[in-house]
């Protein structure tokens, strides 16, 4: 009788070597992708020096939730420079939002420890310390999931992000792009929604109040659903204004 176990062996090591070959090409072609992905959000951040994005991840994703729902997506938006923001608005978003934005460079690591200290303590994920760099690198280019790989490159953008651009286009384009409301991008939309006014005229209470509802001005800050709970953010709001520091050249 010939014996057959040699060939099995055989066999069965070429199938182990096609399989890891196959292994090593889908690893490396999604590496490759990875790079290229990663190369066009750093060939788009060096045209926002100067090109104001035309469109964003948050602005698809409304788009499409929309379109899901059967319903056309709803888009208001006008593009304002830095030197037509009232300088209430700015402070107000910087109170509420990331207060020591002029001194780091994307990432606040007092507040993500403060941030990590009470999550611990609460045994759930409730209060985040994303800074203005890591909510634009997350509207311009990501989804609104909490998955870890997400929150990863949210991070590798950031990094990128705070080379290339200045502290001053950062926030001229975080002011001009995030969500106000169902549809309403940008302060100039905000600032006509809510107070049927420019945004170079808001006075400091109005600031406050759009500050108020950055976090999540469709539900748990909307306005209409929660009045009570936005005005106690409101009013907190004006209350640190006046402790918010911001450059002179940028006054």
């Amino acid at each position: 009788m010939v014996s057959t176990a040699k060939p099995k062996t055989v066999v069965m090591k070429k199938v182990k070597s096609r399989w890891r070959r196959w292994a090593k090409i889908i690893v490396l072609s999604a590496i490759g992708l990875a790079l290229l992905y990663q190369g066009y959000i750093l060939f788009r951040l060096v045209r926002m020096r100067s090109a104001n994005p035309e469109v964003t991840a948050m602005m698809q994703q409304r788009a499409s939730e929309a379109a899901s729902a059967g319903m056309e997506a709803k888009r208001t938006q006008t593009w304002v420079p830095y030197d037509r923001i009232s300088r209430n608005l700015v402070r107000a978003v910087l109170a509420g939002e990331d207060s020591r934005f002029f001194d780091h460079s994307g990432f606040d690591w007092e507040e993500m420890e403060k941030a990590f200290e009470k999550n611990w303590e609460e045994g759930k994920f409730k209060r985040g310390a994303s800074t203005i760099s890591q909510q634009l690198a997350k509207n311009l280019f990501l989804s609104t999931s909490k998955n870890p790989v997400r929150k990863l490159h949210e991070a590798l953008i950031t990094w990128e992000m705070e080379q290339i651009l200045s502290k001053r286009r950062i926030l001229e384009i975080y002011l001009n792009v995030i969500e106000w409301g169902d549809g309403i991008y940008g302060a100039e939309a905000a600032a006509r929604k809510y107070f049927n006014t420019s945004v170079a005229s808001l006075n400091a209470e109005q600031a406050a109040f759009l500050s108020a509802i950055i976090p999540n001005p469709r539900e748990t800050y909307n306005p209409n659903k929660h009045p009570r709970r936005v005005e106690r953010r409101r009013n907190l709001i004006f209350r640190l204004m006046r402790h918010v520091s911001v450059p002179r050249d940028l006054e």
